[in-house]
């Protein structure tokens, strides 16, 4: 189920609730086939909410990898999902990029920039997440990394702007994974049945880096 939290530059984000971690983490290998892994996950000491990790200057609290070997711990399976947060259930939701997708950050005023735009142009978008430190995330075909720097240098765009690709080896949290006292990643757009076929990068890095250039 899902609820309408806020509107930013005149779009809305949805707020997921009504559902675990465990349903939402096993949801998505079932419906969506993503590869998804625990991450870890908030504890509260003396009131404070704090990283599983235990390191209390920890940059992303309960949104990060456990484990060193997160990327062979991914996995697409529901059975497996299933079992892996019922032996941790508050722990995060982590999908590893490069697999099924890529994912494109932008900042978030960016990214709100470049979905206007992008709805005027009427292009195709894939799923879109927000996280609490202000990165919106554009779900891509996979392959995105390799593309992006010889795309940004045609488009006549220096590398300096402030877009990255996480790819091969790179992870994104997904909703509703909390991060610390920050709040919870969201969708601004939601997966669906409509954008289970993912744009190519090449479709939205236009619009993506005037944004980002505007926003410096």
């Amino acid at each position: 189920m899902f609820i309408v939290e806020e509107t930013i530059a005149g779009l809305q984000i949805p707020k997921q609730r009504g559902e675990s971690l465990l349903d939402t983490a096993v949801r998505y290998a079932e419906e969506r086939h993503w590869d998804v892994f625990p991450g870890t996950w908030l504890e509260a000491v003396e009131g404070v909410q704090r990283c599983s990790c235990g390191d209390a200057a920890c940059p992303a609290p309960g949104a990060h990898p456990a484990r060193p070997d997160w990327a062979a711990r991914a996995t697409g399976s529901a059975t497996v999902a299933r079992r892996l947060w019922q032996e941790r259930p508050a722990a995060s939701i982590l999908l590893p990029t490069g697999r099924s997708f890529d994912a494109v950050s932008v900042p978030e005023t960016a990214g709100f920039l470049a979905l206007a735009r992008m709805e005027r142009m009427k292009s195709t978008l894939g799923p879109v997440t927000v996280t609490p430190d202000r990165r919106m995330e554009f779900f891509v075909l996979p392959g995105a990394s390799a593309k992006v720097p010889e795309l940004l240098r045609r488009l006549g765009w220096s590398s300096s702007i402030d877009l990255t690709v996480l790819g091969e080896g790179a992870y994104v949290a997904a909703p509703p994974t909390r991060v610390g006292c920050r709040g919870a990643v969201q969708w601004v757009c939601r997966p669906t049945a409509a954008n289970r076929w993912l744009p190519d990068v090449e479709e939205l890095v236009s619009p993506l880096a005037y944004a980002c250039g505007r926003d410096r």
